[in-house]
């Protein structure tokens, strides 16, 4: 007999049990291969699962937007893996390009005989929280099952390349690719910002120049590389700061929301789907 799904019970765990499941967490670039360096794969009940717990995940209005695109073709991943510049594509057990999708919901309504809105901010708004809530139930469903992963947000590097390659139409946007496998490396445990700095009581506060200070000196570790101390506020400079690698990206993000009929700014004609 099949189970009823709605009389299914969540096994109650401690917190000291949640909270070293969460710290176990890594991010993973370098997973076990064979010895020819192939991916492994995940045992088909195992993928079955982790794809399950994704489409799980919470949604706004129902809608569902998002989809992931699979990685399998060793050919299409070493593409991918060298348009992101994050090589592990190639040899993760999973890989998968996680996309903001609104082109479905247009598609049921021209379908059903309704005609779709005109709403691309809403979109990207809502297509990104969708995705991002499937991919970390994807992920956390990995790593019950003892894997690790990595979110890739070098997507950006090449997003008319992945655009192409993937053949994404109007109304669909990568927003992250996301590797799973079993971890071949000694991944260290990563800091997090001080909890008063990023949990706030009923309004926002930015904290002092000192909390800031303690805030930078706190994550120093996250920035650390082999027989280098780490420079947080220096690694942040490098993506965020004036002339930083968030910079070049931007234009190549703009050009792909215009590309994909999601460009809520001045002139342009296109709906969330391309309309």
């Amino acid at each position: 007999m099949t189970p009823d799904p709605s009389q299914a019970t969540r096994p109650v765990q401690t917190p000291e049990q949640v909270r070293a499941f969460f710290d176990a967490h890594r991010t993973v670039r370098q997973y076990v291969t064979a010895p020819d360096g192939a991916p492994i794969p995940l045992p088909e009940a195992h993928l079955d699962t982790i794809l399950h717990a994704a489409q799980r995940a919470p949604t706004d209005a129902t809608a569902q937007l998002y989809s992931f695109v699979r990685l399998v073709d060793p050919a299409v991943r070493a593409q991918v893996a060298a348009l992101t510049n994050n090589a592990h594509v190639a040899t993760a057990s999973e890989a998968f390009v996680v996309c903001a999708d609104v082109r479905r919901t247009r598609r049921v309504l021209e379908v059903a005989g309704h005609a779709p809105g005109h709403w691309p901010a809403i979109a990207v708004h809502f297509g990104i929280g969708d995705a991002v809530m499937a991919g970390t139930n994807l992920l956390t469903a990995a790593e019950m099952l003892g894997y690790q992963g990595c979110w890739i947000g070098g997507v950006l590097n090449g997003l008319e390349g992945i655009l192409d390659l993937l053949r994404l139409p109007a109304g669909v946007l990568p927003f992250a690719a996301l590797t799973i496998g079993t971890s071949a490396e000694d991944a260290p445990y990563r800091p997090r910002v001080p909890r008063p700095l990023v949990i706030h009581t009923d309004a926002y506060t930015d904290g002092t120049d000192d909390d800031i200070r303690a805030a930078t000196e706190h994550m120093r570790p996250i920035a650390a590389r082999p027989g280098k101390p780490g420079d947080w506020a220096l690694l942040l400079k490098m993506y965020f700061g004036a002339g930083g690698g968030m910079e070049a990206r931007e234009p190549h993000l703009v050009a792909a929301l215009k590309r994909q009929g999601l460009w809520a700014g001045e002139g342009t004609p296109a709906g969330p789907s391309g309309q």
